[in-house]
């Protein structure tokens, strides 16, 4: 699976690659993650390959992860700190992302309130890049807030061909929850 691949975002990438095309196990994800933890975070792309393959394993864990849901948190933060602009913002969805989904007790430094103003932070810095606006709609259909999603899924909508097939199914599906027929 990722054979070559010399960095923790290259082993993430190769992961992400194979969850797009639908490809991935479990245990390709515990193994891209294991393969990543013996390699030193140096930089910010290391946290961000860290925090996204802890990230696909907690997944599959859900609650019986908070280990790896503090990992996520950790090198994400860490990403953040030494480089916000990496991957259009990558660090702050997904932190934003955490903060809104997981339990607040699996958290240390941040909450649903945090992780809404980090997403939208990125839409703001980046209004280009779908992928912000998916996980902002995302957050607000998460927390009970439909009203300001749709703008967010329209935007998605005009430029689905830029999200991964996994992201174009989520906007399906965020769409749906949203009872949004048509964009204006």
């Amino acid at each position: 699976m990722t054979e070559g691949a010399t960095t923790p975002l290259a082993l993430a990438d190769a992961l992400e690659e194979k969850i797009e095309r639908g490809v991935d196990t479990p245990e390709l994800r515990r193994a891209a993650h294991e393969r990543a933890s013996g390699f030193a975070v140096k930089s910010a792309e290391d946290a961000l390959g860290r925090a996204i393959l802890a990230g696909r394993l907690a997944q599959l864990k859900g609650l019986a992860a908070p280990g790896l849901v503090g990992e996520v948190e950790r090198y994400a933060r860490l990403s953040a700190d030494l480089d916000p602009t990496l991957r259009y913002g990558a660090a702050w969805r997904i932190l934003g992302t955490l903060y809104v989904m997981a339990p607040a007790a699996l958290v240390e430094h941040g909450d649903s309130e945090t992780g809404l103003e980090l997403l939208e932070q990125a839409v703001r810095k980046w209004p280009d890049h779908p992928e912000n606006h998916l996980r902002l709609a995302e957050a607000y259909l998460a927390l009970g807030d439909e009203a300001p999603a749709p703008p967010h899924l329209c935007f998605c909508r005009a430029h689905r061909a830029e999200l991964r097939r996994d992201d174009q199914r989520l906007l399906d599906e965020l769409s749906k929850e949203a009872e949004l027929s048509h964009c204006p």
